[in-house]
């Protein structure tokens, strides 16, 4: 019951500020909006999209057209590559957070049992379930907590992080730099990329 508990704790305070104030954001971050704000930033856009992909973790950001922007604005290479890293900030950002909470204050929350097994999946798929919740609306937030909170070894949470991170950076921004709305090749990407990284990762990361 505990480790339901924590999984909802972590849901809510991501899905709370979607709640209030997502249609604002939605309306302030999308499309030509989202252009038009970065560009009003001049030479500073791309740390502009970066902050915002990092405030993901806090604030209902729409990521995935913030990263379309950059691509509107830097190109297929240069957007991807700051929407990837606004991507990776984010979630290690959550990871690190989290990471650092007393494993006491985590065991109240989830139960020691509980906790143990989040340890024990993080620990057999935690590289899978990293990588592939990038590209999910809600869930890479909640994924990155939790790997934070079971102590996920650093390096194999960082490496998934990356193989997540990389294909949905590169696939939005290619979308934006081609002035396309229909979202659907980014999310395949995103999705099958990932997972032919991660397998390559794994082997390296044994």
């Amino acid at each position: 019951m505990r480790l339901l508990r924590l999984f909802l704790i972590l849901a809510a305070a991501v899905m709370i500020p979607f709640l209030i104030w997502g249609g604002r954001f939605e309306e302030w971050f999308t499309g030509e909006a989202a252009v038009a704000w970065l560009r009003g930033l001049g030479p500073w856009a791309w740390l502009g999209g970066t902050a915002l992909l990092m405030a993901d973790l806090f604030l209902p950001v729409p990521g995935t057209a913030v990263m379309s922007a950059l691509g509107f604005l830097y190109g297929p290479w240069t957007g991807g590559a700051i929407s990837a890293l606004g991507s990776f900030l984010s979630g290690s950002l959550a990871y690190g957070l989290t990471r650092w909470i007393n494993p006491r204050w985590a065991a109240q929350l989830a139960g020691e049992d509980g906790l143990r097994k989040y340890h024990d999946l993080f620990a057999r798929s935690g590289t899978w379930i990293v990588a592939l919740s990038r590209w999910l609306p809600v869930l890479p937030e909640v994924v990155a907590c939790l790997a934070g909170l079971s102590r996920m070894p650093a390096r194999a949470f960082f490496t998934a992080l990356a193989c997540g991170s990389l294909p949905l950076g590169f696939a939005f921004a290619a979308i934006g730099a081609a002035g396309q709305q229909n979202p659907a090749l980014a999310l395949t990407l995103s999705a099958l990329v990932p997972a032919a990284l991660i397998a390559v990762a794994r082997r390296w990361l044994r």
